[in-house]
């Protein structure tokens, strides 16, 4: 088969049809695994959607903190829609083939939604700020118009430098080996089967780990600093109980997010002492468990959210009752 060519800079760019993803192939018992994951993706969707719907349609929880839960959920969806069926569809139909358009697709969506998922989160911790640094100011600080602009703008910081990232992969030639050791079209292993200088795509790689990770990471540390030296300015017991209890949700989200990240990281890529099959299965398991859990998170701790998403449930039941005793009613009056 003839590789698609591209002339740049007097240069021949070598573009394959496509990789192979071989991340999975050499794990026992990974049936089991793809069915846990399958089980992770319907509850992803499942409370996800109940948290979008709860949120979206109930106009008393249309507020600034709410508009960022709602984002999370949004992101949580997208992040697990684009990995999980494709590691499935590999399973299902023995098939690791993705298209080399389809692999830029899927590499630039998940390399969106990740940094995004952290800047999510720095987002909650900047709504947890203010609301107990700054209470007096909260309604006037922290408005709908304002936590929308914070929303948006770090949605488009995060499309357009992962479009300029994912751009120069296609200055890369690949006319060796097109086998991606990863659980999908992993950045950094592509751009290591390139037969031509890398330099520019490991470096963009490395800066934006930082700027997209290390960043909201280091603001939403700073964040509970204050909020921790707030708190304990406090002159009552009781008003410092009830301030923290606001932030065990968003610190149990914090912790399942980064710390399997900042572990897998430490031990597997500066200490080398994870084996490279148990560092994809490792880096799989962090990627996708966060947006299963999440939502169950906010739905289980969230008074507000979980009281309509009760009622949610409830209701279809007290219709079908009122049915019910309409029809015996009818049939009494017969």
């Amino acid at each position: 088969m003839s590789l698609p060519r591209t002339v740049l800079n007097n240069s021949v760019i070598i573009h394959p049809p496509g990789f192979y993803i071989i991340g999975f192939e050499t794990f026992p018992f990974i049936s089991v695994y793809f069915i846990f994951l399958a089980f992770v993706y319907v509850v992803t969707v499942l409370f996800n959607s109940l948290v979008i719907y709860v949120i979206a349609f109930n106009h008393c929880l249309h507020t600034p903190k709410f508009l960022a839960v709602i984002n999370l959920a949004v992101i949580d969806l997208i992040l697990n829609t684009s990995t999980i069926p494709s590691m499935i569809k590999t399973f299902l139909f023995m098939d690791n083939f993705i298209p080399f358009n389809l692999c830029l697709l899927q590499m630039f969506v998940y390399y969106t939604v990740i940094p995004l998922e952290s800047y999510a989160l720095a987002i909650l911790a900047y709504d947890r700020l203010i609301a107990i640094c700054f209470p007096l100011r909260q309604n006037s600080i922290n408005t709908m118009r304002s936590m929308s602009c914070i929303v948006g703008l770090t949605s488009i910081y995060c499309l357009g430098v992962t479009a300029f990232s994912t751009g120069i992969m296609t200055q890369l030639s690949f006319c060796n080996s097109v086998r991606v050791f990863s659980y999908f079209c992993d950045y950094a292993p592509v751009f290591r089967l390139a037969c031509n200088d890398y330099t520019m795509q490991w470096s963009v790689a490395s800066l934006l780990t930082f700027l997209l990770l290390v960043g909201p990471f280091t603001f939403i540390l700073l964040s509970y600093v204050s909020i921790l030296v707030t708190v304990f300015r406090m002159k009552s017991l009781d008003s410092r109980v009830k301030a923290l209890a606001t932030c065990v949700e968003h610190l149990i989200l914090v912790a399942v997010f980064y710390i399997p990240l900042i572990t897998i990281f430490t031990v597997g890529f500066y200490l080398r002492l994870i084996d490279p099959d148990q560092r994809v299965l490792s880096l799989s398991l962090a990627s996708c468990l966060p947006p299963c859990i999440n939502p169950i998170v906010y739905s289980l701790k969230t008074k507000e959210i979980k009281i309509r998403a009760l009622a949610l449930v409830r209701k279809p039941k007290i219709d079908t009752q009122q049915i019910g005793q309409s029809k015996r009613v009818k049939k009494t009056h017969k």
